[in-house]
């Protein structure tokens, strides 16, 4: 056997081996070996795939969206307005509307964040309406002392004027659920409960969750049973693999195959959004098979 033949089937063996752990939706796909070509996969439909932009930084945009595009992603996220036009023209949404004032840290449980806050949100909502774009990112902020019952207090106070415009708008703004036990220290929105008060508080339908399947798992664990209970709350799901926040494959803890049957079971008919980051030489290939991960 010769050296290029053996490094393939040595390759396509850890592939089908470690994939026994992620059941029967992963065993029988190999991942490509070049992002050259068409993508031959051909999907299922019962996930709307997308993809987080942040993590493919180095991928110029437009590169980026033809090769998202080509894979069987529908839209990407985290995108500024800059970049909307860019991702439209290919024939992709922006699942998801951002833009640089967003802070994770400081956010809408202070109410000295509110004034420039709800001025500039004001305007990113009324953006995203007029280019079709139906969901805005928001974040809790920091507590820096503040308790959980006055963080929700102030977030709800904070985001009343901002739900009502996006009410008129046809926008729904989403707050991300991340942890605050690695990467977001003091982070106030770190639990699916807390969230999930925070909604009803709220009381609008234009006002969900952004349930990221990495962040809870590290902060709660018990992920399917959580989707299940909560899935009228989740507006938007985000993937990565524990630990580490890279691949969704065999090499981490959760059984991603099994959670996208939970959402699909659910009746979510919202995005499923890639957000690892990639340690493969060909980054692209990873997105691939997390996307094939993903598509029971």
């Amino acid at each position: 056997m010769s050296k290029v033949n053996r490094r393939k089937a040595i390759k396509k063996l850890s592939l089908s081996i470690g994939a026994i752990g992620l059941g029967n939706t992963v065993m029988a796909q190999s991942v490509p070996e070049s992002i050259s070509g068409s993508f031959q996969y051909s999907l299922k439909g019962n996930i709307n795939h997308a993809v987080c932009r942040w993590c493919y930084q180095n991928i110029p945009i437009d590169e980026f969206t033809r090769k998202s595009k080509d894979i069987g992603i529908k839209a990407i996220d985290l995108l500024k307005p800059e970049e909307w036009e860019i991702v439209t023209k290919q024939g992709l949404s922006c699942s998801l509307a951002t833009d640089t004032f967003a802070s994770i840290t400081n956010g809408f449980n202070d109410p000295k964040n509110h004034p420039e806050l709800q001025n500039k949100y004001q305007d990113l909502i009324s953006k995203a309406s007029h280019s079709g774009i139906q969901q805005v990112i928001v974040f809790s902020g920091n507590r820096n002392g503040i308790s959980d019952e006055q963080g929700m207090e102030n977030c709800a106070n904070g985001l009343d004027v901002l739900v009502k415009h996006a009410e008129k708008n046809n926008v729904t703004l989403i707050m991300e659920l991340l942890n605050s036990k690695v990467d977001h220290k003091d982070y106030q929105c770190d639990h699916t409960p807390w969230g999930v008060s925070l909604v009803n508080k709220i009381g609008s339908t234009n006002f969900k969750l952004l349930y990221d399947i990495y962040h809870m798992q590290i902060m709660e664990g018990d992920i399917i049973a959580t989707i299940n209970k909560y899935n009228d709350y989740i507006a938007h799901y985000h993937t990565g693999g524990v630990p580490g926040r890279h691949e969704i494959n065999h090499t981490q803890e959760l059984n991603y195959p099994a959670i996208m049957k939970a959402i699909v079971t659910n009746g979510f008919t919202g995005y499923v959004a890639q957000e690892f980051i990639p340690t493969y030489a060909d980054s692209l290939e990873a997105l691939k098979e997390g996307i094939m991960i993903c598509d029971i």
